[in-house]
């Protein structure tokens, strides 16, 4: 998690101080080992709690940083510019009001969420000098994409996901080719609405949320 200084200096154009909530590969998650033949007790964690939408949480109406528009990329600060740019590296592909854990998930395909703060540019979109607090769910406009199945990051779990267990009952989203520091264990091979409805050949439940709240992981 990046965090901006509220003094950072402003770029021109619009510019938002942003923290990054989701890495390539730092989405952690619930898993549950499924009882062995030997009908050994599983493995048990605290069900993760699923973002779900409230009263308050809609699709944002504001201007910056609003749906299909483009950002820069920088370490703590990211600047609204036209999608044409040479500097624009990502594009909203949903934005929403409110906090990230009180507002609708994230696509599958986001890379990685922009928290946006409450603040006071130069410039905004309706001269008031205030951006209302949200948060963009972004995708690169190149490769790499973290948020795609197997690749190790984004801010969900998805199916073709890779995980490796990190104790506790929980689990961590690593890149399924070993890319990442740590080598996978177990891909989430599908996703279900309850646990009776996994494979046979399921050895881990993983919580995703949505519909299909459960992912059927096998060993790799």
């Amino acid at each position: 998690m990046i965090a901006c200084d509220s003094g950072w200096p402003r770029t021109a154009g619009r510019a938002v101080c942003a923290l990054l909530l989701a890495a390539t590969a730092t989405t952690t998650v619930t898993g549950c080992q499924k009882p062995s033949e030997s009908k050994a007790s599983p493995t048990t964690s605290t069900p993760a709690s699923t973002p779900r939408p409230s009263a308050s949480a809609s699709a944002s109406t504001t201007a910056f940083l609003a749906m299909d528009e483009c950002s820069s990329r920088g370490r703590e600060s990211f600047t609204e510019v036209p999608c044409g740019s040479e500097r624009a590296a990502a594009r909203v592909i949903a934005r929403y009001d409110g906090r990230v854990r009180q507002g609708p998930a994230c696509p599958a395909r986001t890379d990685f969420v922009l928290h946006i703060s409450e603040s006071r540019p130069a410039v905004d979109e309706d001269g008031d000098g205030e951006v209302p607090q949200g948060y963009a769910c972004m995708r690169n406009l190149e490769a790499p994409h973290p948020g795609d199945p197997g690749r190790g990051g984004g801010p969900r779990t998805v199916v073709g996901d890779c995980v490796y267990g990190a104790g506790r009952g929980e689990v961590r989203e690593t890149a399924c080719d070993g890319s990442g520091e740590r080598a996978p264990e177990y891909r989430v091979s599908s996703a279900v609405r309850e646990r009776a409805e996994c494979p046979a050949a399921t050895q881990l439940y993983v919580t995703l949320g949505g519909a299909r709240p459960v992912g059927c992981a096998v060993r790799l």
